[in-house]
């Protein structure tokens, strides 16, 4: 950055936090603003698409995404891993090009699957199964599941059904025709790039790279493309050495600007938010590594199950683990430092984040 006001780190901290904590404003503008959600299903004390939300969408409470899905223009779909985009994202990635084709056998089943959901309408797994049931197969884990319904993920990968919406967890399909963007290949990964870093900036460079190389997740058909773009945004985009580390951020926005304020509000944030997302970024911002537990066995845990991590005033002190018991929020803390802190301020603000988190769970008041 050839600038007199070239950021610090300590600016690209209060950068990134500020520009992701916008102000609330309604479901359909924060997922725009934010551009990708990530889903995941585990609720702890709920899902991680509805804690990112809580953060950014005014009034909401846990399930509101899901409840609201049909009458928004969004999809659940992939990006760099899976989640809720904008509808008008679909038409960069699709038609989308699986890096694995399928045989003469499958693409025979797909499209008996995919002629019975168009004349159905929206249809249950459990009864396009009952029209075709493939068996079983082994699934990622390691474990069997359904061939139909594995059948039904790919289908939904490549562009053929979308989830029109979900009862009780269960996605129920419906088939739909995407309409390609009639952008080239280039720009099309030229505008996936802007996609991504848009929602995590400021990046390191190592991290930019890591989101290019998830891209290939929803665009597998835009690998070299993308690479392409990697190479151009390296060059172009603003972007300041820091600690021997270059980091890159969005054309026009200064993260050296006084208008990136902190507030005194303190927020719980889902593990996957975006500003806990990139570990590398995390742990040069606040010093220490966070790490998802969920799926490490409990023996070696170290922050525990699901730690939300606790940001206040621009610092990640520490973390807590929420759950439910008898209608009531039970919280457990852990603290960078070796003790807790006495500091007034904040345990009032941490009493104020549990009562927001509470009331967005639709938990009677404590």
């Amino acid at each position: 950055m050839n600038s007199a006001a070239a950021p610090n780190l300590e600016d690209l901290r209060r950068y990134a936090v500020a520009r992701s904590l916008f102000t609330p404003t309604t479901l359909p503008a924060a997922i725009k603003r934010l551009g990708f959600v990530q889903a995941d299903p585990i609720r702890a004390p709920a899902r991680a698409q509805d804690l990112t939300l809580r953060l950014r969408v005014k009034d909401y409470r846990a399930g509101d995404l899901e409840r609201r899905y049909c009458k928004l223009a969004i999809e659940e779909d992939c990006l760099v891993n899976y989640g809720f985009l904008p509808r008008e994202h679909l038409k960069l990635m699709h038609p989308r090009v699986a890096r694995r084709a399928w045989d003469a056998k499958t693409q025979a089943h797909a499209q008996t699957l995919h002629g019975f959901v168009s004349a159905h309408g929206p249809s249950h797994p459990r009864d396009i199964q009952a029209h075709l049931d493939l068996g079983s197969t082994r699934n990622a884990w390691g474990g069997s599941s359904s061939a139909t319904t594995h059948l039904l993920d790919g289908m939904h990968y490549r562009g053929l059904l979308r989830v029109q919406r979900r009862e009780a967890g269960q996605r129920i399909y419906a088939a739909v025709t995407h309409h390609e963007d009639e952008r080239n290949p280039q720009a099309k990964a030229d505008a996936l790039l802007q996609l991504v870093l848009a929602k995590y900036a400021p990046l390191p460079s190592r991290s930019l790279g890591s989101l290019c190389s998830l891209l290939g997740y929803g665009s597998p058909h835009l690998g070299a493309e993308i690479k392409r773009s990697l190479n151009q945004a390296r060059q172009t985009l603003p972007s300041a050495e820091i600690d021997g580390i270059r980091w890159f951020w969005l054309e026009g926005e200064n993260p050296a600007s006084k208008r990136w304020r902190l507030d005194d509000e303190l927020r719980l944030l889902a593990p996957f938010d975006p500003i806990v997302w990139d570990r590398l970024r995390f742990e040069l911002f606040w010093g220490w590594a966070y790490r998802f537990e969920a799926y490490t066995p409990a023996a070696k845990r170290k922050l525990g199950y699901y730690a939300l991590p606790m940001l206040w005033r621009g610092k990640v002190l520490g973390w807590a683990n929420l759950s439910v018991e008898n209608s009531e929020l039970r919280a457990q803390f852990g603290f960078v430092e070796a003790s807790a802190p006495q500091d007034g301020e904040l345990l009032s603000a941490l009493r104020s984040e549990l009562a927001r988190m509470s009331s967005f769970l639709g938990l009677p008041p404590g």
